[in-house]
């Protein structure tokens, strides 16, 4: 049963962010199925995928493609149709738009266009994952998809080391990426989710080489994971500037001497994390 429809109408807006279920298509609420009942176009990531939605639950509504690859060309486009009096919604292939997902350029746009928005509640890969690990703290950073390059990983890790780090990952990287983590941050204890809401959903919780050899032999779905926070917060503080200042040139000696002297710490102590 949908909601009603004049009801959407008479609030005036124009432009709907409408989340998507990441796996199982019940995870949609009413709401969002009535304003892609009503509106009178939806913008898909893929439109293939949202036409599988859309026919699951006979959803009859005009679909065009907005995609990372086209997000600029298409936004004059989307503008015409707004103030031909037309309202769109805008979906991304699973979960909510904008969260690692294309919108970003056209909200801009829609905003300096004074088009009235609205975002709708609902699935989301990080919330559904964080709500069911345990952490010691309600404080994380989440950082989209992990980096490519070492370097970009290696800022990241050491920069977030003392915080709860969340992050997505392709299952065809995510072995390397762990492999990666351990290389700058240790064995450091890890939550990994895949296949959020699916039959084979799993989220183990362990240190990186345990979750390492229970994937040995391959890993399916797209990935969620968080890397927990180090206890020692000072000392990764100072294992983080040693990191920096050899990025600058900077030698071991030279190293002690800076930190010792700046932040009143024992030299020799210093010297040692610098052999490290």
């Amino acid at each position: 049963m949908f909601y009603n429809k004049d009801f959407y109408m008479q609030r005036e807006f124009q432009f709907y962010i409408v989340p998507t279920p990441i796996g199982n298509l019940n995870d949609i609420s009413l709401r969002a199925l009535d304003v892609l009942k009503s509106v009178d176009f939806i913008a898909c990531e893929d439109t293939r995928t949202t036409q599988n939605l859309l026919n699951h639950y006979n959803i009859k509504t005009k679909t065009f493609s907005y995609h990372k690859y086209n997000e600029k060309s298409k936004i004059d486009e989307i503008l015409k149709l707004i103030k031909s009096g037309n309202t769109i919604a805008l979906v991304s292939d699973a979960g909510t738009p904008m969260i690692c997902d294309p919108g970003n350029i056209l909200i801009g746009a829609l905003i300096e266009n004074d088009i009235k928005i609205t975002s709708l509640p609902g699935a989301c890969a990080i919330s559904t994952f964080l709500s069911q690990i345990p952490r010691d703290s309600e404080y994380f950073v989440f950082t989209g998809f992990f980096p490519r390059t070492e370097k970009a990983a290696s800022d990241l890790l050491l920069k977030y080391s003392g915080t709860n780090l969340v992050f997505y990952d392709s299952p065809n990287r995510i072995l390397d990426t762990l492999r990666l983590v351990k290389k700058i941050r240790g064995d450091v204890k890890i939550a990994l989710g895949r296949e959020l809401s699916k039959l084979f959903e799993e989220v183990i919780i362990s240190n990186i080489d345990d979750v390492i050899n229970h994937y040995k032999d391959g890993i399916k779905g797209e990935i969620v994971c968080m890397i927990y926070s180090s206890g020692n917060n000072e000392n990764l503080d100072i294992e983080l500037k040693i990191h920096k200042l050899k990025e600058k040139g900077f030698k071991s000696k030279e190293i002690s001497t800076i930190l010792s002297t700046l932040y009143n710490l024992n030299k020799k102590d210093i010297y040692k994390l610098t052999m490290e």
